[in-house]
């Protein structure tokens, strides 16, 4: 049976001074899941990028808030953060992978976080609803 544990919200103004608090708030909250620290720490990671992403392009030179939720659910545990803008809308699931085989000289800037992203969270859904991005990130532990 699923249950869902500690399932909270943040909204920041999305800018990268806000990175920290946001970084504290998904860190308290697994902290509290108990899960295993490669997993947390990986979550961790992609939850920068993602906000990072956002807060330098979702409003393009506006700004305008970003909301985080976090939530888990048990049996097994699954750790769920859910990004929520109204910015330009943008699916980064629909975003071109860059050839990582490519020699360096000949690769291209930007990609390579959604990609790492993409490889390292156990699903990733992204839909545009009442003019609203929300992209959700799980990760099984």
């Amino acid at each position: 049976m699923e249950k869902d544990v500690g399932a909270e919200v943040i909204t920041v103004e999305a800018v990268m001074g806000n990175l920290e608090e946001i970084r504290s708030f998904v860190r308290k909250k697994l902290n509290e899941t108990e899960g295993d620290m490669l997993s947390c720490i990986t979550l961790e990671m992609v939850v920068e990028e993602i906000y990072t992403n956002i807060a330098s392009y979702a409003y393009g030179k506006h700004t305008g808030i970003v909301t985080v939720k976090y939530s888990a659910k048990q049996e097994p545990l699954e750790l769920i953060v859910t990004f929520m803008d109204h910015g330009i809308p943008y699916n980064p699931l629909e975003h071109k992978d860059p050839d990582i085989k490519a020699p360096l000289e000949e690769r291209k800037i930007g990609g390579n976080g959604i990609l790492m992203a993409k490889k390292m969270m156990d699903d990733m859904q992204y839909e545009f609803k009442d003019g609203m991005n929300i992209l959700t990130i799980r990760k099984l532990v």
